[in-house]
């Protein structure tokens, strides 16, 4: 096999164990947002086994690719990238929602090693890593900034703001990444406020932009992995993905953006999860 074609059967072989792990922790927890986590972990497998630079026995470490989980509620997403990637052990994950838990509703980095920052309300994780990737370009390090928000999310005039600032400041170690279910809490997402042509908006921000199927693993590795290096300006990757995507009937669904299974759902979703 190609180096290419090793990394993306390690990327795939991750995504799968951490949809049925993510599941497993709403049903046990009978809480959480498993929609949202289903159409973010290709994503998410694809940075942490594919792309980003990380040394899981030190989360402090100052040459770290930094990644913020803007679309906070998806923890069953990000905590099962997280315990793969080895940040924690993966008994922690029985915990999910518990009180005291390390592992609550929202990503906690006085909680967790991992965690850039605390996210949950929409809109604030982009600003967030804009400030990250703006450090950077002061200081001349050299690492990357990736941040994962929600479509829905894009409603929040704050990433406007953080887009125009990342722009206007050539932010190239920055990428944004929108995962574009177009599903939100309720209907679709141009039924609440209308975003397309979501290109041509970041591109007149002074972005460059790619759209992509959110769950072609090959296509995901690279447009990430690209080097940023002379781009000269900030990237935005438009992922067109499935809310619930990988179990037949969360697909498409809005009802799954915080749906939790019952014991029967969750037997099918096992089955179909192989």
């Amino acid at each position: 096999m190609t180096p290419k074609t090793e990394t993306v059967t390690l990327i795939r072989e991750k995504a799968l164990w951490m949809r049925r792990t993510a599941f497993s922790m709403v049903h046990k927890a009978q809480l959480g947002h498993p929609g949202g986590d289903f159409s973010a972990i290709d994503i998410l497998a694809t940075l942490y086994f594919g792309v980003m630079r990380y040394d899981a026995t030190r989360p402090e470490w100052a040459e770290r690719d930094r990644f913020i989980m803007s679309k906070g509620h998806a923890t069953g997403a990000l905590y099962s990238a997280l315990c793969a990637a080895g940040y924690f052990p993966e008994g922690w994950l029985q915990t999910y929602m518990q009180p005291r838990s390390k592992l609550n509703g929202h990503p906690n980095r006085n909680y967790l090693p991992g965690i850039e920052t605390n996210t949950g309300p929409l809109g604030h994780g982009f600003p967030v890593a804009t400030g990250i990737a703006i450090a950077g370009q002061l200081t001349g390090a050299d690492y990357r900034t990736f941040v994962l928000t929600g479509d829905g999310e894009q409603q929040e005039g704050s990433n406007w703001e953080a887009a125009m600032t990342a722009g206007f400041r050539k932010l190239e170690n920055l990428t944004l990444i929108i995962d574009r279910n177009r599903l939100q809490q309720g209907q679709s997402t141009e039924d609440t406020t209308g975003m397309d042509p979501m290109d041509d908006k970041y591109r007149a921000f002074g972005f460059e932009v790619a759209v992509v199927d959110g769950h072609d693993l090959g296509a995901l590795y690279d447009v990430l992995s690209a080097s940023p290096k002379g781009r000269g300006k900030p990237l935005c990757v438009i992922a067109n993905t499935v809310k619930g995507k990988g179990v037949s009937f969360m697909e498409n669904q809005a009802k799954w953006h915080h749906g939790v299974p019952d014991d029967a759902q969750f037997a099918q979703a096992m089955k179909e999860l192989v």
